[in-house]
């Protein structure tokens, strides 16, 4: 685990956007699960912005590690927010985007969804394998839509799962822990001082830290690396 700390979201937003360009630059073809969020928002403004030029994305594949149940012209779905601050302003293969479809029965859309990561992605421990998962974390620790009070779906066999937000009962299709773990690399973008105490208590492994779905992020490959500002890494000591 490498954990890197910046002063403000805009300087989390510069140096992830460095980190994802050299990836790319390393693969002709690189397949990215995409989170939603604040965060991810600021990063895809700064990769439309001042990364525009350095990146080729002809050979990315983009996906989402969540989606909300909704239709993809609703202000609530991920994949709109990425369209609006993103995709329509790069230079990518329209084929090479693939949406969780938010509008379809959320069941039977998980299953689909998962059939589609199975032909698109290579193959790893005998499940599909991202080069990069992007993850964020809520106050309450859920991660990707895995929420506290549902943290047994972490564990599903299935690639994804349909979630319920604990508050709204808005359904989610999202991805399972199988999946994130078995990503080449994941990355979390963590910002905001509502989020110190979960990084904390993940981070530094306090009691009852594995009660939060973000803490069961370990993925096979050890490289898991942390994108925090200070407001959310208050209570992170490094050695």
């Amino acid at each position: 685990m490498k954990i890197n700390i910046y002063k403000t979201k805009q300087e989390v937003a510069v140096n992830f956007s460095s980190y994802l360009s050299n990836l790319i630059k390393e693969k002709k073809i690189v397949h990215i699960a995409l989170s939603g969020g604040s965060t991810p928002k600021i990063v895809f403004e700064e990769l439309a912005s001042n990364f525009i030029k350095k990146i080729d994305w002809s050979g990315v594949h983009l996906y989402w590690g969540d989606e909300r149940c909704v239709p993809p012209t609703d202000a609530d779905s991920n994949y709109k927010m990425t369209v609006d601050y993103l995709v329509s302003k790069i230079n990518i293969p329209q084929e090479n985007v693939h949406r969780i479809k938010g509008e379809d029965a959320p069941s039977k859309e998980a299953i689909r969804y998962g059939e589609v990561l199975v032909k698109n992605l290579p193959e790893k421990n005998k499940l599909p394998n991202f080069d990069l998962v992007i993850l964020g974390m809520g106050d309450d620790g859920h991660t990707a839509s895995i929420f506290p009070h549902e943290i047994n779906l972490w564990n599903s066999k299935n690639i994804c799962e349909v979630a319920i937000h604990p508050d709204s009962g808005q359904k989610r299709i999202s991805l399972t822990g199988n999946i994130i773990n078995n990503a080449t690399a994941v990355a979390f973008l963590v910002t905001g001082e509502g989020k110190k105490e979960k990084v904390d208590s993940i981070i530094n492994k306090k009691e009852g830290y594995k009660q939060y779905p973000a803490s069961l992020v370990a993925p096979t490959s050890e490289n898991l690396i942390w994108f925090l500002d200070a407001a959310a890494a208050q209570e992170v000591k490094l050695d």
